[in-house]
């Protein structure tokens, strides 16, 4: 192909799949349909002559745009580009459609653990895990062999599910037997005993409904917290009259793994705004601490909680 019509035309039927790609990497609609635009300049510069699969070009292209932005921001030391007003909208006012409805169905707490990761770690996994691109291409991207970038897609991979034992705040959970990413069935079952009841907080608190908090939270649970005028709570009633005026915020929130154990991220568009430390006994949460200090933030081991048969 050399035509630069037939080009185009490749291009603009490629554009979904490639801002796909872009947001992964990125974490931004913004910067994501920037990437786009840039693989366009450099394909059409280049031209498409005797490429058999323009696709995979073209997806090769977007990833050393991704990789040189995400080095750059690195570089600057910034957090992915955002749109203004985060914590307008955590409140009630609704966020851009468009970036919302992006972020939602990459799922926010995996955006939240990829941002954690280098450059070339969330290349290597988001081409290969997220988008199946075989590892020699992969390699020719990061500048790596294709061993190295496997290597580099597998550690992330090992972050992303919480099984990296060199993680921060790591608790054993990636010690386990051949399970679930790494654990074992026992720990891997126990898990996901917990995350039912995560799911069941966050959704009791999305509504706002007392009875399903006060059903969810053990009676005598006590509730921190590092940015508020009362630090503590104690007792599952006055916990649960709290957690009801977050209703908003809570919409935002996703069950996580929080320095290895149960826990949720509050993410707006997938930029982390706090983390949940959840507590579980019994069924029961009996102890919420609200981390917000970024400091702290920066410091817990993240990453993304097993669902039903170890799925995301």
């Amino acid at each position: 192909m050399d035509d630069q019509a037939e080009l185009a035309a490749h291009f603009d039927g490629a554009r979904g799949h490639l801002r796909a790609v872009a947001f992964r990497m990125l974490g931004s609609a913004d910067e994501a349909d920037d990437a786009v635009q840039e693989t366009w300049l450099r394909a059409s510069r280049a031209g498409a002559g005797g490429v058999a699969n323009v696709t995979g070009w073209l997806t090769t292209i977007v990833g050393r745009v991704c990789l040189d932005l995400l080095r750059s921001r690195r570089r600057r030391g910034e957090e992915p580009a955002d749109l203004a007003g985060l914590e307008t909208l955590a409140g009630d006012a609704a966020g851009p459609e468009d970036e919302a409805v992006l972020a939602d169905s990459v799922g926010l707490a995996l955006l939240v653990v990829l941002d954690r990761l280098g450059p070339a770690e969330r290349v290597a996994f988001v081409l290969h895990d997220l988008f199946a691109v075989p590892f020699a291409e992969i390699a020719g991207i990061v500048g790596r062999s294709p061993a190295a970038a496997k290597k580099l897609a597998s550690r992330a991979r090992a972050r992303v599910h919480g099984t990296d034992p060199d993680a921060g705040g790591g608790t054993g959970h990636g010690t386990g037997g051949g399970t679930g990413h790494g654990r074992s069935a026992a720990a891997a079952a126990d898990l996901a005993r917990q995350r039912e009841v995560v799911e069941a907080f966050l959704a009791a608190s999305r509504a706002g409904d007392l009875d399903a908090l006060l059903a969810v939270l053990a009676p005598d649970a006590v509730r921190r917290t590092d940015r508020a005028e009362v630090t503590e709570l104690r007792g599952a009633r006055r916990i649960a009259e709290e957690t009801r005026t977050n209703a908003a915020r809570a919409r935002f929130a996703r069950p996580a793994l929080v320095d290895g154990a149960p826990g949720a991220v509050v993410a707006p568009l997938g930029r982390l705004q706090l983390v949940l430390r959840l507590r579980i006994d019994g069924g029961r949460v009996t102890a919420i601490d609200v981390v917000t200090d970024p400091g702290r933030l920066r410091a817990l081991g993240l990453a993304v909680m097993p669902g039903p048969c170890g799925t995301p």
